[in-house]
């Protein structure tokens, strides 16, 4: 018989004055296998809340919230922010360094290229190999690295000794960024739910603020101890970073594979490798002295790189998917975007740094305060944004605004008011925000999972490079020391890219139509 209280083609009836008979389920109508339930925790019963019929990853149980608290966000947090307050934090200590070992300005800018070098190099490859052997393995070592490189200085009190020690800390915090974006999407697939927008956010967020709270930090330490304590601090941060990375980082044998049956040599692809760190070598080292007449460099780096885009297009697991980069217009867009906002923002950071030092007359710590500004709006700027998922308009904002900011530059000059002296760094920390925030989440949509920490890594590079080119056009510009002229023409330069990088953004149909790339 039929059940008296079904109404034809509707869910039973509730009973007058009770509540709706139980029915024991029926065994023979089973859920289809790639059917998932989940079920809400109410005590004595259970209540279905979403269904989905696509496969889905095998997850651990799940007790609830949102599957990313703070002992996962912590040690993810925290890396990342020791390369960017490493990169700004010499900023100011370029002009006591200098002093200090009897060297010129263009000698001194090596410190911040040495970083940068390492760092657009080891980037793409920390990312491939937490991609293979895990984030967390990755991570950890780079670590050890960094704590090693804050004692260096100590032991070699040379020029050299710093330069040294600048590269050991780009490679150690390479891994950081990249093992941060492989752990957050690798959690995701465990516990089967989405990265949320606002943790995402966070990683930009402790980037941005740290870098832009390099300069007063390190102009601290200088007042405080001498500017080897610019090395040491990386000591503690990195004995920090290894207690609450090993306490409460995933176990990287819980995270998902899809290479476990690939060798190793095949997945890591070490000639591409190779050739990529001597294309990018070649490239760099040229830039950061164009008047040294290095042309034999670029035809070096020109010939790595159609060597390496041959090799990888024959590579099973290439270390540069270029196939990928060709199809993926709006990923390759996102690298050069990167490349050009911040090509402005340390054409300003080191630029600004040194002239306010050498020509306004202000101390080390006088200098990092003035660009304390720019931390502030930095973290406003990006937590803001962080909670939306609009991109054009705020990559469109990243590019205009630095005109505002080069053309303020042509009106500075040694008597120029304090807060003038502070708006001028401030306006660019606004595009470091916006461009971070939005070209992260942009590039963690469109990536696949097993590629990810690669493709982070090739997003660091490209700021990497674009901060050699800074460098390179500082040291070309201010030669043994900086002018106010020089300042005028940086502040030209910086109108000029930034004219420019507005226009591809605002002519990018990609950004209008998929605003997710």
């Amino acid at each position: 018989m039929g059940d008296p209280h079904r109404r034809p083609g509707g869910p039973p009836r509730r009973p007058a004055g009770g509540r709706p008979r139980h029915r024991r389920p029926c065994h023979r109508h089973p859920h289809p296998p790639d059917r998932v339930l989940t079920t809400g925790h109410h005590p004595g019963r259970s209540r279905t809340t979403s269904t989905s019929t696509r496969p889905v990853p095998v997850v651990t149980p799940d007790t609830g919230g949102s599957g990313f608290g703070p002992k996962l966000l912590i040690p993810v947090l925290v890396g990342p922010l020791l390369n960017p307050i490493n990169t700004t934090m010499v900023s100011v200590a370029l002009a006591p360094i200098s002093r200090d070992l009897g060297i010129g300005a263009s000698q001194a800018i090596w410190l911040v290229a040495a970083l940068y070098l390492a760092s657009a190099i080891a980037q793409p490859t920390m990312g491939k190999l937490a991609d293979r052997f895990g984030p967390k393995k990755v991570f950890m070592a780079g670590l050890v690295v960094v704590g090693i490189a804050g004692v260096v200085p100590e032991v070699l009190t040379g020029f050299g000794g710093a330069v040294f020690a600048r590269v050991l800390i780009g490679i150690g915090t390479s891994s950081a960024y990249p093992a941060a974006l492989t752990t957050l999407r690798q959690h995701s697939l465990r516990i089967g739910k989405p990265t949320p927008p606002l943790v995402l956010g966070a990683l930009s967020i402790t980037s941005l603020v740290s870098a832009a709270a390099g300069p007063p930090l390190g102009g601290a330490l200088i007042a405080a101890f001498g500017w080897h304590a610019i090395f040491l601090v990386n000591v503690p941060l990195a004995a920090f970073g290894l207690v609450v990375a090993g306490l409460w980082l995933p176990s990287d044998r819980l995270r998902p594979r899809t290479d476990a049956d690939v060798p190793v040599l095949t997945a890591l692809d070490p000639f591409g490798m190779v050739l990529m760190t001597g294309t990018v070598s070649a490239l760099l080292v040229f830039l950061l002295d164009i008047t040294a007449g290095l042309w034999w460099l670029l035809g070096v780096a020109v010939v790595l790189l159609v060597a390496l885009v041959l090799w990888e297009l024959r590579a099973t697991k290439p270390f540069i998917d270029v196939r990928m980069l060709a199809r993926n217009g709006a990923l390759s867009r996102t690298y050069v975007r990167l490349f050009l906002v911040y090509m402005l923002a340390y054409t300003m950071t080191y630029g600004f740094s040194q002239w306010v030092q050498d020509v306004a007359g202000y101390s080390s710590d006088q200098a990092g305060y003035i660009q304390l500004p720019a931390a502030v709006i930095a973290g406003i700027a990006s937590f803001l944004i962080a909670r939306k998922t609009a991109v054009r308009g705020p990559l469109i904002v990243a590019a205009t605004v630095p005109i505002v900011g080069g053309l303020l530059l042509l009106g500075l000059h040694t008597g120029s008011p304090l807060v003038l002296l502070a708006l001028a760094p401030a306006l660019f920390g606004i595009p470091q925000a916006l461009a971070s925030v939005s070209n992260q989440a942009a590039l963690y949509r469109i990536v696949p999972a097993e590629s990810i920490g690669t493709a982070a890594g090739l997003s660091r590079t490209s700021v990497y490079i674009g901060a050699i080119a800074a460098s390179s056009l500082i040291g070309g510009v201010f030669g043994q020391g900086p002018t106010t002229a020089d300042l005028h023409v940086l502040g030209w330069v910086i109108v000029g890219i930034a004219v420019l990088l507005s226009a591809l953004t605002i002519g990018d149909r990609a950004l209008r139509e998929r605003p997710a790339a």
